[in-house]
């Protein structure tokens, strides 16, 4: 069986590991000041963050259209593929997984839909598990998936709570944090929501916090640090990570800036990372 993989943009994935595992990526919608950009494709990371703080009316994002996988998997069955593995989003902070699962109607019992429950790297790293077993099939894919999802960790510190509020995204949140928008918000991605988790009053404090988030997974098989626009902080974080912990973190570590469809509602200057622990004998 030839098994196509396909995720949607907010997976975070670098271009070289989408291409070496011919991942197929369809491009949520940003809409920016009255105009619509592909996800990764009309507008780069930097330009985004580096307008956002002054942008006069909020981004806004939309999932795909069902149109677009529709085409997506029918070029992939084109192409030889006998059964497509589709990996997505959480389905409790956006709607791509429903235009995913209504356009796998076309092709009946050949497209397997699956939540990731997550967002970013936390998707991505579920992505390239299947990607990396799919040439032993359907079954082999998912069970990779879903051991990776048993180990994942995802956190984020973010900057401000001001975009989420706008957002309306994840309103428990909000409602958790209430008027403290001059902290800088701590919150764990899990179960397909965001987690609560604490705030810190200055940057410094919340890059301790999370550094000690990332202490608590152990020995890691994969990680990922991901920054919205704030490379230099991502970049300290990682410093301090490897004088305290070089032996529990792996060989090759992502760096990302994250995608300007999951930016749009988090806010610039946040940091996060992703992690997935090493398999127990």
């Amino acid at each position: 069986m030839k098994l196509g993989i396909v995720t949607d943009s907010s997976c975070d994935l670098p271009h070289y590991l989408i291409e070496q595992h011919e991942v197929e990526v369809v491009p949520s919608l940003l809409i920016l000041e009255g105009r619509e950009y592909a996800d990764g494709i009309d507008l780069s990371r930097e330009d985004f963050y580096n307008r956002l703080p002054s942008l006069q009316t909020h981004p806004t994002t939309a999932a795909p259209s069902i149109g677009d996988f529709a085409s997506r998997y029918d070029s992939l069955f084109s192409r030889g593929c006998d059964h497509i593995l589709s990996i997505h989003a959480s389905g409790q902070l956006t709607t791509i997984i429903n235009s995913a699962r209504q356009a796998a109607q076309d092709f009946p019992e050949k497209i397997t839909v699956t939540d990731s429950a997550s967002l970013s790297l936390g998707l991505g790293f579920q992505v390239l598990a299947a990607a990396e077993s799919a040439e032993l099939g359907l079954q082999a894919a998912l069970e990779a998936v879903e051991s990776t999802r048993r180990r994942l960790r995802v956190y984020a510190a973010l900057d401000t709570l001001e975009n989420l509020k706008r957002s309306g995204r994840v309103p428990a949140a909000v409602t958790f944090f209430g008027g403290m928008l001059n902290l800088k918000p701590l919150v764990e991605l899990t179960e397909g929501r965001l987690k609560p988790v604490g705030a810190a009053r200055t940057t410094r404090q919340a890059n301790d916090r999370m550094l000690n988030f990332v202490l608590e997974q152990g020995s890691m098989e994969r990680l990922a640090i991901m920054h919205t626009g704030a490379e230099p902080r991502a970049r300290d974080f990682l410093n301090s990570l490897m004088q305290t912990a070089r032996q529990s973190v792996p060989r090759d570590i992502l760096m990302v800036n994250v995608t300007t469809v999951i930016g749009a509602h988090v806010g610039p200057n946040g940091l996060g990372f992703a992690s997935v622990k090493k398999q127990t004998p």
